[in-house]
């Protein structure tokens, strides 16, 4: 997958079988940054008004509702258009997650 994919309003028997309940929470004010995505990320957002713009690529907005999944090594600016709270899964294990941001710092 290479681009940011949007289900708007998905069904709750899908939340509920990816464990969309249990997934930590985040929360961002209005705001507009740079971000790069180190893995895979799928979130659920509960409120808010985002518009991400992929380096060298089209504008993505999403709201209250809306499951996205970001592409892993994504770089990217955030537009957050109203105070964002979501939930998040990072792909991979905690170690794994751990590892990828430490090679990110390193300057080889």
């Amino acid at each position: 997958m290479n681009s940011i994919v949007v289900e708007h309003s998905p069904e709750s028997s899908r939340l509920e079988t990816l464990g969309v309940a249990k997934w930590p929470t985040w929360t961002k004010e209005v705001s507009v940054f740079q971000w790069h995505f180190l893995e895979q990320e799928i979130a659920y957002i509960l409120e808010g008004e985002c518009v991400i713009t992929p380096v060298d690529g089209a504008p993505v907005s999403f709201g209250k509702g809306d499951l996205v999944t970001f592409p892993a090594g994504m770089k990217c600016t955030w537009e957050v258009k109203q105070p964002l709270h979501k939930h998040y899964q990072l792909d991979g294990s905690k170690l794994a997650q751990i590892a990828r941001r430490l090679r990110a710092l390193l300057p080889f």
